[in-house]
């Protein structure tokens, strides 16, 4: 949604900002990804399947990202906006990659985590995967618009 918003929104300083609250918004919309905190907590680590999760959508993310951006170009401006509202609309969650990933603790983290799961709403996987493509869909018949 980041890059659709900086795409549709020309004025950076107003579309970077909305890429990254996109990302709080968009927790509120039911949808489904791999219980990370629930596997650390109860396993002590990241399960393989997760793992292959996370690195599937989050590849698709970054193809997706890099398309949209390179439809930009020549316009070298333009293309490092897009990216830069993928990464901001994506940041909520780098952040706490260290953590989950990297078994880097620290307070600000687990506050972070707490923040992040407090207004995110999960579903059953499909139901969440559907409001998911259905997410996506909108973004894209916005651009289109």
């Amino acid at each position: 949604m980041g890059a659709v918003i900086a795409i549709k929104v020309v004025n950076p300083a107003l579309s970077l900002p909305l890429a990254f609250a996109s990302h709080f918004i968009l927790e509120r919309v039911p949808h489904w990804n791999p219980h990370l905190n629930t596997e650390k907590n109860k396993l002590g680590k990241i399960t393989k399947r997760s793992i292959q999760i996370v690195i599937l959508d989050s590849s698709l993310a970054l193809l997706g990202g890099f398309y949209l951006a390179s439809r930009m170009l020549p316009d070298v401006n333009k293309f490092t906006i897009v990216l830069l509202a993928c990464f901001l609309a994506s940041l909520p969650d780098l952040v706490e990659a260290p953590y989950f990933f990297l078994n880097i603790k620290s307070r600000w983290i687990n506050k972070w985590i707490a923040l992040q799961k407090s207004i995110q709403v999960d579903t059953s996987i499909l139901p969440g995967i559907l409001t998911q493509i259905v997410t996506i869909l909108a973004a894209f018949w916005w651009l289109k618009a």
